[in-house]
C-alpha cells in the first residue's frame, strides 16, 4: 500500500519566501536574539547620548504623556511611562516564569532546587554587603541593592554561543538561579525601594488583586478579564507609592496554570472532530464547506483549551517584550554621555567601585563560594555533567546585571543624576567585564571533566 500524499497547495512565490521566512522566525525565538537586540539598542543608547543631537534624544524621552479622565489620570514621561509601564509588562512574564518553574520546573523539585535557591542567595547577599562596605556611610550607599541583579537574556545567551562546550544542566541552573534572583528582586523592590505608601489606593490594588484570585478560583481562562483587572490594579498600585511594577508579579501569580480540558479529554474529542472533517468531500476550488469550517472552529477551540493560560500567555508575550519592551528600556535608560578623560575618576567613585566590585566580585564568591560549601556538605549536587570549574565560568556571566541593575538604580537614586551616571559606568563596564571574562573562561579554561 502506497503511503498517501501530502497535499500541499503553494502559492507562486512561497516556497521561495519561506526558505527565508522559516529561519528568520526560528532567530527570533531563540534566547539569543533577546540579548543580541539588547546589546544593540545598548549602543545606539551610548552613541545617541555621545552625539550633538544628545539634547533632543534626552528632551524625547522627558515627553509628558497624560492618560485619564476627569480627575483620575496618570501624567508622567516617556521615560516614566516605559519604566513604570512598560516594565510592569516584563515583570508579568517575571512573574509567569517564576510560577512555571515553581510548579512543574526546576525549583518544583525540592532536591533540584537546592542549589540554585542558596546560589541565588548568595549571589545577592554578597554584592549587596560589598556594594554597603564600600558605600556606608555616603549619600549613595541606598544602592545596595543595584548588584543584586542578573539579566537572564544577557548570561544565557553567552552560554547557548557556548554550545555543546556547556552542559545542559548548567544552563538550567543558571535559569533557575537567575529567576529566584529576580524573585528576590521583586521582593527588594517593594520593601526597600517604596519611599511612602498610601493606602487608599493600595487597598483597591490590592482588593483587584483578590478579585484577579476569584476570576482563577472559578475557573475563568480567558485573558481579557485578567488584562482588564490587572491594569486597574497596576493604576492604583501607581497611585499607591509601591513601585508599579510589582502589580505585574501579582497579576501573573493569578494566572491558571492548569488547562480548562483534560488531555485524555481533548484525545477523544480531536479524534471525533477529525473524523468528522474527513467525512466531507472537497469541491474542486478547495473550498471549505460550512460544515468543515464549524467542525474547524471547534477543532481551534479544544487546542486553545488543552493549553493553560500560564503557558499560552507566556509563549505569546516573550517575544514582543523581549524584542520591544525591554530594548525599549534600553534605549531610555542606557544613554550615558562619555567623557573619557573623566572616566578614570568616574571608576574610582564609591558608588561605581561599589557596583563593579559588586557584580564581578560579588556575584563570583556569592554564587561559586555558596554552592561549593553546600556540595561539599552533601546537601545538593553539581548540575549534571558539569564541573566546579564551570559553575565558577557561570557565576562569572551572572555578574551581567544590566536590565534590573539599571531599573534598581532609578529607584535607589531617583532625579540624582550623579549617583545615576556613575552607577550606570559601573554596571555597564561590570557587565562588559563579566560577559567576556565568563564566556572566555568557560571557552578556553574550565574543563568538560575533572580531572583525577
Amino acid at each position: 500500500m502506497k503511503p498517501l500524499k501530502e497535499y500541499k497547495i503553494y502559492y507562486p512565490w512561497e516556497k521561495t519566501f519561506n526558505k527565508f521566512a522559516s529561519p528568520f522566525e526560528n532567530f527570533l525565538h531563540q534566547q539569543t536574539t533577546t540579548g543580541l537586540v539588547l546589546m544593540f539598542m545598548t549602543v545606539v543608547a551610548l552613541f545617541l547620548a555621545n552625539t550633538p543631537i544628545q539634547h533632543s534624544y534626552h528632551h524625547f524621552f522627558e515627553t509628558y504623556i497624560v492618560v485619564g479622565f476627569g480627575d483620575f489620570k496618570i501624567d508622567m514621561s516617556l521615560h516614566h511611562w516605559i519604566n513604570d509601564g512598560l516594565m510592569a509588562l516584563f515583570f508579568f512574564l517575571i512573574g509567569l516564569e517564576i510560577k512555571r518553574e515553581i510548579l512543574v520546573g526546576e525549583l518544583s523539585d525540592i532536591k533540584n532546587a537546592i542549589l540554585p535557591i542558596v546560589a541565588a542567595l548568595g549571589g545577592v547577599i554578597v554584592p549587596a554587603l560589598i556594594f554597603y562596605q564600600i558605600n556606608v556611610g555616603l549619600p549613595s550607599e541606598n544602592g545596595w541593592g543595584i548588584p543584586m541583579a542578573t539579566d537572564i537574556a544577557f548570561a544565557v545567551s553567552a552560554l547557548v554561543l557556548l554550545g555543546s562546550r556547556v552542559p545542559v544542566a548548567l544552563v538550567v541552573f543558571l535559569v533557575a538561579l537567575a529567576i529566584v534572583d529576580d524573585l528576590i528582586a521583586v521582593g527588594v523592590i517593594a520593601i526597600f525601594y517604596t519611599e511612602q505608601i498610601h493606602l487608599v489606593p493600595l487597598g483597591f490594588s490590592l482588593g483587584f488583586f483578590a478579585l484577579l484570585i476569584t476570576f482563577n478560583r472559578f475557573g475563568i481562562h480567558h485573558p481579557l478579564p485578567y488584562f482588564i483587572i490587572g491594569v486597574i490594579m497596576w493604576a492604583f498600585m501607581l497611585q499607591s507609592g509601591v513601585h508599579a511594577t510589582i502589580a505585574g508579579i501579582l497579576a501573573a501569580m493569578t494566572i491558571p496554570a492548569r488547562p480548562a480540558y483534560s488531555p485524555e479529554s481533548f484525545h477523544q474529542n480531536m479524534q471525533k472532530l477529525t473524523q468528522k472533517f474527513s467525512e466531507y468531500k472537497w469541491d474542486k476550488s478547495f473550498q471549505l464547506h460550512d460544515q468543515q469550517k464549524s467542525t474547524l472552529h471547534k477543532m481551534n477551540d479544544s487546542i486553545y483549551s488543552i493549553q493553560a493560560p500560564l503557558n499560552r500567555l507566556e509563549h505569546g508575550l516573550h517575544l514582543p517584550i523581549s524584542l520591544i519592551v525591554i530594548p525599549l528600556f534600553a534605549l531610555a535608560n542606557a544613554g550615558i554621555a562619555i567623557d573619557f578623560s573623566g572616566i578614570g575618576s568616574a571608576v574610582l567613585e564609591p558608588a561605581t567601585l561599589g557596583v563593579m566590585s559588586g557584580l564581578v566580585i560579588g556575584k563570583v564568591v556569592g554564587i561559586a563560594g555558596v554552592s561549593f560549601i553546600v556540595i561539599k556538605m552533601g546537601f545538593a549536587k553539581l548540575p549534571e555533567g558539569s564541573t566546579f570549574s564551570q559553575l565558577f565560568g557561570v557565576s562569572l556571566l551572572a555578574g551581567i546585571g544590566f536590565t534590573m541593575s539599571i531599573f534598581i538604580a532609578n529607584l535607589a537614586w531617583p532625579g540624582n543624576a550623579e549617583l545615576l551616571l556613575q552607577a550606570k559606568i559601573g554596571i555597564l563596564l561590570a557587565s562588559l567585564f563579566a560577559g567576556i571574562g565568563g564566556y572566555l573562561w568557560l571557552r578556553y579554561v574550565a574543563k568538560s571533566q575533572e580531572l583525577v
